[in-house]
């Protein structure tokens, strides 16, 4: 038998980069799982036999919560969904594209956790992945501004649900990725050489790191995982 059998997964960001990788690592362990994103042409199109679509834009608070109703609330929930923008210094940021960031990258986190939380409670179970950024750490010039306010506030939700949440079964595992090769360093002011590409961490680097921690009972928790290019700095 497979390791996580018989759970079922929702994964946001899933059309793409760590969150397809996820979902596909979490299918081969067992899970059934259906991926989620704004663009239903794109999650179709890289869903194959193992994974089920369901579109949604997180930022939406009503599409999350009629998401869950219609799917059920699962086992496990991992949230890859995110955006940068490519003017993104300080001087150069606009107030949409911060906007922007915020309610996608912070406040769709939050209206996932709202939506699931009292299913979870009441069961006494839950598992919950929040892919964050070393950005949200460490308010560094190549994530920007915006990215790192939204990275941070993430953060404080999943570390504030954690205490909060101690004694219900609910557990929220932050990882804080450094430079990972997907189709965000599309957003990269400069574009980043193949070269370079190769030598940051991918997103099934990362997918096996959650398969693992999914498989933990659920009296533990890991709270934080930074993992990152051994070339990146992170002091």
């Amino acid at each position: 038998m497979k390791p996580l059998s018989g759970k079922t997964a929702i994964v946001t960001g899933g059309g793409s980069g760590i969150g397809l990788g996820t979902a596909q690592a979490l299918a081969e362990a067992g899970c059934s799982v259906t991926i989620c994103g704004r663009n239903e042409d794109k999650l179709r199109a890289v869903a194959g036999e193992n994974l089920k679509i369901k579109a949604c834009d997180i930022s939406d608070r009503e599409q999350v919560i009629t998401t869950f109703q219609e799917l059920g609330v699962p086992d496990i929930i991992v949230n890859a969904a995110g955006v940068n923008i490519a003017k993104r210094s300080v001087k150069e940021l606009a107030p949409e594209d911060f906007d922007k960031l915020v309610a996608i990258n912070c406040t769709g986190f939050y209206n996932i956790v709202h939506a699931a939380l009292p299913e979870m409670r009441e069961r006494g179970d839950g598992l919950v992945f929040s892919i964050s950024s070393i950005a949200g750490k460490r308010a560094y010039p190549l994530a920007g501004m915006a990215y790192a306010a939204s990275k941070f506030g993430v953060s404080g939700i999943a570390s504030a649900i954690n205490a909060e949440e101690a004694d219900s079964g609910v557990r929220i595992t932050s990882i804080y990725p450094g430079e990972v090769n997907t189709p965000i360093l599309d957003e990269r002011p400069v574009p980043v050489p193949d070269e370079k590409k190769a030598r940051m961490v991918h997103p099934e680097d990362i997918a096996s790191l959650i398969v693992a921690i999914a498989q933990l009972p659920k009296h533990v928790v890991v709270p934080e995982l930074v993992i990152k290019p051994t070339y990146q700095e992170f002091i």
